[in-house]
């Protein structure tokens, strides 16, 4: 059973940090692209970040791009998300994913995704 489990979340202050973790189980995330996409309340998915299953190449959304980090550890099988300089419209549901194809920046390619984690910035 595929299982992609998200962590780091919580409550954060504008300007701060957070390390979000999505960790794997019956999936070699090495083998696939993972990607972060958040959604907040009323809006519809939004994508964040992404990483090549070779590590080798990254993609990001304009809005994250220079705050936000996306790196894997493959003796973990476990990518993060590491968010600095946080403001309040980063406030969101983040979830990671997985798929076989990169780069993609919707979510229908995406096949196996995590139950996601709260990040709520305060201004």
């Amino acid at each position: 059973q595929v299982q992609l489990v998200e962590s780091g979340g919580g409550l954060v202050q504008a300007g701060g940090s957070l390390r979000l973790s999505c960790a794997a189980s019956g999936l070699t995330l090495s083998r696939y692209t993972t990607g972060w996409f958040r959604q907040a309340p009323g809006k519809e998915r939004e994508f964040v970040a992404a990483i090549r299953w070779s590590g080798s190449s990254t993609d990001y959304s304009d809005s994250v791009k220079g705050r936000f980090t996306i790196s894997r550890d493959n003796a973990k099988n476990t990518v993060f998300l590491q968010m600095n300089s946080l403001k309040p419209e980063d406030t969101a549901a983040y979830y990671c994913a997985a798929t076989v194809v990169f780069p993609v920046r919707v979510p229908s390619p995406y096949n196996y995704w995590g139950q996601g984690t709260q990040v709520t910035v305060s201004s």
